[in-house]
C-alpha cells in the first residue's frame, strides 16, 4: 500500500507545515494532498510545494465544485501539473451547502450531474481540443451570444482524477470516470456499503477494481496501552461534531455514511442532541468502538492488525491523518504509520 497524508492551510504557521511536507517526502510518503474547506485555496500551497519537494505525488484534496467553472479546474490541474513535473493529482468534492451556499452563495442542487459534466469537461480540456459541451449544468460556449469553441494554450497533458464521494450515487459515479476515490469514515467491516456502488460504476465503464485508487483516510495515534483510552475520550468529542455537526441542518453526508455502515440509531441520537445545543450528551453517545473502527489509534500491533483489515478489504492508499501537539509529535506518528503502511506485505 501507499501512504499519503493531507495538509490544510489554516491549520498552523506556514513555516511549520512546509518543514511538515519537506521532512514527510524524506521520510518516504508517497502523496501530500492539500484540503480545501472554508479556509485557505488548495492551489496555491500546491504550486509552492511542487517547487519544495522533488519525488512525491501532490494533489488537491479537494476543489471544491461551484467555486470554480469546470475549465478554471482544468486550468489550474493542468498548470499545477506542468509546474510539479507531472506529480499532481486533481482532486475533486461536491462539498455541502453550509459551504458551497452559504460562503459560496452558489446554489448546491444537482451535484452529481454538476460533478459528471465537471469531471467531462475538465477531461475535454486536458486534450488540447477545442471545449464544446452542453448539459444540464454547463454549456460551453454560452448560446445566443459571440463566443465560440476555443482550446486552452496549455500543453495538453492528463491528469488523473480523484473524486471525494460518500453517497451511493456519487460512488457510482467515482467507480465510472474516476481515476481513484478518496473516502473517508471507513470501516473495514462496513466496506460493501461503498464498495457496492463503487463496483456498480466500475462494471458500467467496463472495469475493475484494479482500474481505480482506493484512498482512504483516518486519524493516526500510535500509543501505549495505558494511553489509550484518554485517546480515544478526546477523540470522542471530534466524531460527535463530525455527526452532528458538520454539513447543515438537513445534510450532513458523515452522519449518513456511519449510518448506513450499522449506526445509524446512534448516529440520528448524536445528531440530534448536538443540533439541540447538548454537545456533552452527544459525545457521551460515542462509543470506544465507534472510534476504533474508523481510526488507526492504538498501539503498532494493534494498527499493523487494522492496516491488514484495510488491505484485505481493497484499499490501495491509506491517508494519514497524524495526531500531535508538536510539529515533532506529527513527523513521529506519521514516520511509524509510513513505516507500517509501507510494511504491508
Amino acid at each position: 500500500m501507499r501512504a499519503a497524508t493531507t495538509i490544510e492551510g489554516s491549520a498552523g504557521p506556514w513555516p511549520d507545515i512546509v518543514e511538515f511536507v519537506v521532512e514527510a517526502e524524506r521520510l518516504g510518503l508517497d502523496i501530500c494532498w492539500v484540503a480545501e474547506a472554508w479556509g485557505a485555496d488548495a492551489p496555491s500551497p500546491l504550486g509552492y510545494l511542487a517547487a519544495k519537494t522533488q519525488r512525491m505525488l501532490l494533489g488537491s484534496g479537494v476543489i471544491q465544485l461551484g467555486t470554480r467553472t469546470p475549465v478554471a479546474i482544468a486550468q489550474t490541474a493542468m498548470t499545477l501539473a506542468h509546474l510539479s513535473g507531472g506529480r499532481f493529482l486533481l482532486g475533486l468534492g461536491a462539498s455541502g451547502p453550509q459551504v458551497i451556499e452559504g460562503l459560496h452563495g452558489v446554489r448546491f442542487a444537482g451535484p452529481l450531474s454538476r460533478m459528471r459534466e465537471t469531471v467531462r469537461i475538465v477531461r475535454a480540456a486536458f486534450t488540447g481540443e477545442k471545449i464544446a459541451f452542453s448539459g444540464e449544468r454547463f454549456t460551453i460556449p454560452l448560446p445566443g451570444g459571440e463566443g465560440k469553441p476555443m482550446r486552452l494554450s496549455l500543453q495538453p497533458v492528463e491528469v488523473p482524477i480523484y473524486l471525494a464521494a460518500l453517497s451511493p450515487k456519487m460512488l457510482e459515479l467515482t467507480g465510472e470516470l474516476a481515476d481513484g476515490w478518496l473516502g473517508t469514515s471507513f470501516v473495514p467491516e462496513g466496506s460493501g456499503a461503498y464498495f457496492g456502488p463503487l463496483d456498480t460504476g466500475l462494471a458500467r465503464s467496463g472495469r475493475t477494481r484494479a482500474d481505480l485508487d482506493v484512498c482512504q483516510g483516518a486519524e493516526i495515534n500510535i500509543v501505549d496501552e495505558a494511553r489509550l483510552a484518554e485517546v480515544l475520550g478526546s477523540r470522542k468529542s471530534e466524531l460527535a461534531f463530525s455527526l452532528g455537526g458538520m454539513g447543515s441542518g438537513a445534510t450532513n453526508f458523515y452522519n449518513n455514511a456511519y449510518s448506513r455502515q450499522g449506526w445509524a440509531e446512534v448516529a440520528a441520537a448524536v445528531r440530534e442532541r448536538w443540533q439541540a445545543g447538548d454537545r456533552a450528551g452527544a459525545t457521551a453517545l460515542i462509543t470506544d468502538d465507534m472510534v476504533l473502527a474508523t481510526t488507526l489509534i492504538g498501539t503498532e500491533e494493534m494498527l499493523r492488525t487494522r492496516l491488514k483489515a484495510w488491505r484485505d478489504t481493497g484499499v490501495d492508499t491509506v491517508r494519514l491523518y497524524p495526531a500531535g501537539d508538536s510539529l515533532a509529535a506529527r513527523l513521529d506518528n506519521l514516520a511509524r504509520g509510513i513505516e507500517l503502511v509501507h510494511g504491508i506485505a
